[in-house]
């Protein structure tokens, strides 16, 4: 038995141009032979869609779309994932009841299983992280519970014959084959209903370190099933609006033997030929983790881009190792004219990072220029400190004096707002957002100035992956495309004269420690609080707890006072203001299993500090 997995490249929203690539997959797969040809979950109209499935012409035109796909598996049998509905009941919601479901279509028409369904629907249902499956789709236990009938009777493999007598082949979709957590597995149902071959059609969002866990999940499943499984999975890009997903792929078949065939190279839409009569394949080369999220990051960003048909791109160079990573990966999928990088030096910017900036726009080889923002910067002061109010009709004494923190605020949205806005309209594109992810989780950037941006396409990459990603990008190009000086000098904002990393003056954070704090509270499964981290501190274990050197927290905090202080500032801005921010900011491009936006669902709530945590500070400080 020959099976095509189509890696097809989803276009959510788009369901012709879906269905124009699925059929050009399709005639690829009978040109080769296959027996079979399966399709990702939600081929045609795509899976992360938000309340675009509440539109009734939207359904229709999916439906539409599947059925031709269904005429045109005259001679070759096509698997897919999509989209049915049972107009005449209702859903939990009100409207007709939708399902997340898998189809089998063989000589024009669909297969039906032995109970008589022309399509199976999808059990597990994850409301977890970008997921929200069941504000939208009626999953197979609803529908056993309204027909009274018993689950276990909806989930059937389908029995065809395939040219070499019937085969018994078992349909899943994506999180019916991850059910550790669920208290029914669709796989072992269908193991144990006489399945000779299981596909997981799957919309599975690239998660930094998922791939070797899909492999470890799936190579299991195949050994307790006793039968291969195929497991064929989307490209392409998807979003739930403030978040961005990269879909890497990885289709191929998993053996019982522990073997695997080999995949498509992450993030390449294709057609993989298996041939489930070979079961010996050399082992795959390990890629590295910084090697595959460059690549994430490249691919994302130019998805990205083209779905919302932008070709122009500026960014505000500051002679800084994040806005040097940014627009290293921006001239990686822009020519050379379609790039413009801005250093904007005020009377605080050292001429090392003037200089970074400039040697960096010339290894790139893109359009760049300096714009001084002093001037206006000073211009904006004097006029907020020399104006003059009036309450009602009368005169007051009220005035104004632009502090210093104030001052640089003005600079950062001077350098957004003004600058790189401007200049972006007149040169027929848009501006970035360089922010990373130890930034945005407390919130250290200016609101409507640094923050702002079309996409924030790094904030999801801590301080530490950064470098490891400039570090990358220069060892493959063979020499320093990203200037040392950006790597090497101490991060600063340079907006005041306490900010000068010529004399080691920078960001208020240690990233080794702070990164790895700020983690917890972030991406955690069970997402931790300063109550648990003044536990471990106090139990002496914090330093395993973030995976640090011991010497570093000692270095850093002498005693539990200074501990404690720095501890509830960045919860207070990562509660307090940060949220604020997080809001407000740029859709982020995802890496990791909880990146803010849909992922990292929040409400503007304040700051909490537990009894339990009250407790422990004041035996702390005792």
């Amino acid at each position: 038995m020959k099976i095509a997995l189509g890696q097809l490249e989803i276009l959510p929203g788009q369901p012709r141009s879906n269905l124009k690539l699925a059929l050009e997959y399709l005639k690829q797969a009978q040109s080769e032979g296959a027996d079979l040809l399966a399709l990702p979950e939600m081929a045609i109209p795509g899976y992360l869609l938000g309340d675009l499935w509440d539109q009734s012409a939207f359904l229709r035109e999916v439906i539409d779309c599947q059925n031709e796909l269904v005429r045109a598996s005259e001679k070759c049998t096509i698997a897919f994932g999509g989209l049915a509905m049972d107009w005449g009941q209702r859903g939990e919601d009100g409207r007709p009841r939708k399902f997340n479901a898998y189809f089998l279509a063989q000589n024009s028409k669909l297969v039906s299983t032995n109970s008589g369904h022309s399509f199976g629907v999808k059990t597990l249902m994850p409301n977890y992280r970008e997921f929200d499956d069941s504000r939208y789709f009626y999953d197979s236990r609803k529908l056993a519970q309204a027909d009274g009938v018993s689950v276990e009777s909806l989930i059937e493999p389908f029995e065809i014959d395939l040219g070499e007598g019937n085969v018994k082949l078992g349909i899943t979709l994506c999180e019916d084959a991850w059910d550790a957590d669920y208290s029914l597995s669709p796989l072992e149902l269908l193991s144990r209903k006489g399945s000779d071959v299981i596909l997981n059609l799957s919309a599975s969002p690239f998660t930094r370190g998922k791939d070797n866990k899909r492999n470890r999940l799936f190579s299991q499943a195949a050994s307790k099933c006793g039968v291969p499984i195929a497991y064929c999975n989307a490209t392409g890009i998807q979003n739930n609006g403030k978040t961005v997903y990269n879909f890497d792929g990885g289709s191929c078949v998993y053996f019982p033997e522990a073997q695997r065939s080999p995949s498509l190279a992450p993030f390449e839409s294709g057609v993989h030929m298996v041939d489930l009569n070979c079961r010996s394949y050399p082992e795959e080369q390990e890629v590295s983790e910084t090697a595959i999220l460059k690549t994430a990051l490249e691919y994302g960003t130019k998805k990205f881009m083209d779905q919302l048909g932008c070709s122009k791109v500026v960014i505000g160079v500051s002679g800084g190792i994040d806005s040097a990573l940014a627009a290293t990966v921006y001239r990686q999928v822009l020519s050379e004219d379609q790039l413009l990088l801005v250093n904007m030096p005020s009377r605080y910017n050292s001429k090392t990072t003037i200089s970074a900036a400039s040697e960096l726009a010339e290894n790139l080889g893109c359009l760049h220029t300096t714009v001084s923002i002093q001037q206006s910067v000073d211009h904006s002061v004097e006029q907020f400190n020399n104006l003059k109010f009036q309450k009602g009709s009368s005169s007051t004494d009220f005035n104004l004096s632009c502090s210093e923190f104030t001052q640089e605020n003005i600079q950062a949205r001077d350098r957004s707002g003004r600058v790189l806005a401007g200049l972006s309209a007149c040169f027929g594109g848009v501006f970035t957002c360089n922010a990373n992810k130890s930034e945005t989780a407390v919130g250290y950037s200016t609101l409507y100035g640094d923050h702002a941006g079309f996409f924030a396409n790094l904030a999801d990459l801590w301080k530490h992956q950064v470098y490891a990603l400039a570090n990358e990008y220069n060892r493959l190009a063979g020499t320093a495309v990203i200037p040392a000086a950006s790597i090497d000098m101490v991060p600063a904002a340079e907006l005041n004269a306490s900010q000068n990393p010529e004399k080691g003056q920078g960001d208020p954070f240690t990233y080794a420690y702070h990164d790895a704090l700020f983690s917890k509270w972030v991406e955690d499964w069970e997402r931790k609080t300063p109550e648990e981290i003044l536990e471990w501190y106090l139990e002496g274990n914090l330093a395993d707890q973030l995976k640090i050197e011991p010497a570093l927290l000692t270095q850093l905090f002498p005693n539990a006072e200074m501990f404690i202080k720095d501890l509830e500032r960045w919860w207070r801005c990562y509660c307090g203001l940060g949220v604020a921010k997080r809001i407000q900011a740029p859709p982020i491009l995802a890496f990791s299993r909880r990146a803010f936006g849909f992922d990292h669902r929040e409400a503007q709530l304040g700051i909490l500090h537990t009894k339990n945590y009250q407790s422990l500070k004041a035996r702390a400080l005792k």
